[in-house]
């Protein structure tokens, strides 16, 4: 096996010499020679980008770290896709593109030292204004797409488009195992356009004020197998993604054929998140044995008017949670990332089915327990033009917080703000949904709320702590119902279900037709 230690090439790991040529020309040398092992032993190494080859594995030894330069001018633009859009921004911290049996791996540390990104990015947020020669140079590049194109992401007036610490993008035959990926700029890694992707035993760390810093993208990739990963970050751990609106239409390449397993996740806004940039479509993953703790969704998929395509075939099984704002969160009606000159993004009544609306269908969750949680245990919301579809939850255990004090917020963010705290599960504009020995324990209410839905079997639905005055079902205009199991049998049917009359057809109690 060829071997090549950057320390052969000038390299030197005492935190201050800038490493950048010396593991360029180790990269290269083993690239020259068909491939083998970019060795990096113990110290700290700084660099600025690096641009990796086929057949080549980075080895990072215990005790090794890549320190990243934080000096923009080191990062000159190249193509990327960023937020869901192909463009132009700063050099990934390290980057591949077009490449076949490439890996990183080891017990080391790849770090960004993104504070000076993220002091930029919040400056931006407070409005203040930023330019620099390198985003005047990727703004010309971009200047197409900022013409026909508006939105509300904090980066694109400047156009300071923060890199990721490690993305690659068209390459085949990925390997990621061992190595700590902290600090980054923007999101921490990001696969674009990938196939055949083996990720394992990595950690993904970034601190909780971290802008943006998704732990793991997986965007409009196919067959990646994710397994033995810890996340703790500030903002979603694992994120499935396939571009934005137009852009992503006309790209139309799915995330597609993905496994979750095995993974523990900390802190963050979501654990597994889906979206909202969906425009080549979601589909066909499993998720299973993992652990959330903190983190403020738990499964979460998240969409709107804008995106179109397709979220469907989601399996989840096996997941423990723990102090989390919301188990499962699924939204049709995302009211970030849009055009808030369009009046169709936040119309409550349906409009006319096109391109754009998205789709979300057969979601299965099963054997879930969450305890602790804070605002409600599910949130379902789909359109009114288009429902979400084919939802079954099956033996689900949530327990809410009984912490009077709990002020709660958003389970997800819809067109309206909707505020609970430790409320059961609600939905909205949903065909199709089954839950099967399921049970909620609330704080307040009931432990499940159905608005504007058809198509609804309730099996052994149960909350063993009611609350006065409260029933554990409550219908408005849903049709077609079916209820049973010992629950609703042993209790008084006022107590256990509260309906409209006027608005809910189709009831069937314990098999009574109400």
């Amino acid at each position: 096996m060829s071997f090549f230690n950057i320390t052969d090439y000038g390299a030197k790991g005492d935190h201050t010499l800038n490493n950048t040529e010396a593991i360029a020309s180790a990269i290269e040398d083993c690239a020259s020679k068909g491939g083998g092992t970019v060795y990096i032993p113990a110290g700290t190494f700084l660099t600025g980008p690096i641009a990796l080859r086929s057949h080549i594995t980075l080895f990072l030894e215990a005790g090794a770290t890549l320190l990243f330069q934080d000096d923009f001018n080191q990062y000159p633009p190249v193509k990327t896709r960023w937020s869901g859009y192909e463009c132009y921004g700063f050099h990934p911290l390290i980057y591949g593109y077009g490449l076949t049996n490439v890996s990183i791996k080891g017990s080391g540390i790849i770090d960004g030292q993104g504070e000076a990104w993220w002091k930029v990015n919040r400056k931006l947020r407070k409005k203040e204004h930023y330019v620099s020669e390198r985003t005047k140079e990727i703004a010309q590049l971009n200047r197409s797409l900022t013409d026909s194109v508006h939105n509300n992401i904090v980066e694109w007036e400047s156009q300071f488009f923060r890199p990721p610490l490690l993305q690659l993008m068209h390459c085949e035959q990925v390997t990621l195992e061992g190595v700590t990926l902290q600090n980054s700029p923007f999101w921490n890694t990001h696969l674009v356009y990938c196939d055949n992707v083996n990720v394992h035993g990595v950690n993904f760390k970034n601190p909780s004020n971290t802008p943006n810093g998704d732990g793991f993208d997986i965007d409009s990739c196919s067959n990646v197998r994710v397994s033995d990963c810890h996340f703790d970050v500030g903002d979603d751990c694992l994120c499935l993604k396939s571009g934005i609106n137009e852009d992503g239409r006309r790209v139309d390449r799915p995330t597609e054929n993905i496994t979750v397993t095995n993974c523990t996740m900390l802190h963050g806004h979501g654990g597994v998140v889906f979206g909202s940039e969906n425009s080549g479509g979601i589909r066909n993953v499993t998720v299973s044995n993992c652990v959330f703790i903190g983190t403020d969704r738990g499964i979460r998929i998240k969409t709107n008017r804008a995106r179109g395509s397709y979220i469907q075939n989601i399996l989840v099984n096996n997941i423990y949670m723990e102090d989390v704002f919301c188990p499962l969160a699924i939204n049709s009606f995302y009211r970030h990332g849009v055009d808030d000159r369009d009046p169709n993004m936040n119309n409550p009544d349906a409009i006319e089915v096109t391109e754009k609306t998205p789709r979300i269908k057969h979601i299965q969750v099963k054997n879930v327990t969450a305890k602790n949680c804070r605002a409600a245990a599910g949130f379902i919301y789909g359109l009114p033009e288009m429902p979400v579809e084919e939802v079954t939850l099956s033996h689900v255990h949530i327990e809410m917080t009984k912490d009077p004090n709990e002020i709660g917020g958003e389970p997800d963010m819809v067109k309206e703000k909707k505020v609970m705290a430790g409320a059961g599960i609600y939905g909205k504009h949903i065909h199709d949904i089954v839950l099967d020995h399921v049970r909620v324990e609330t704080r307040q209410g009931e432990a499940l709320l159905l608005e504007q839905s058809s198509q609804v079997e309730l099996n052994y639905l149960a909350m063993k702590h009611r609350h006065e005055r409260a029933p554990v079902v409550t219908l408005n205009h849903v049709k077609e119902i079916y209820i049973e199991g010992k629950d609703a049998f042993r209790a008084n049917k006022a107590d256990y279900l509260q309906y409209d009359a006027d608005t809910c057809k189709e009831i069937i109690y314990c098999g009574e037709k109400l």
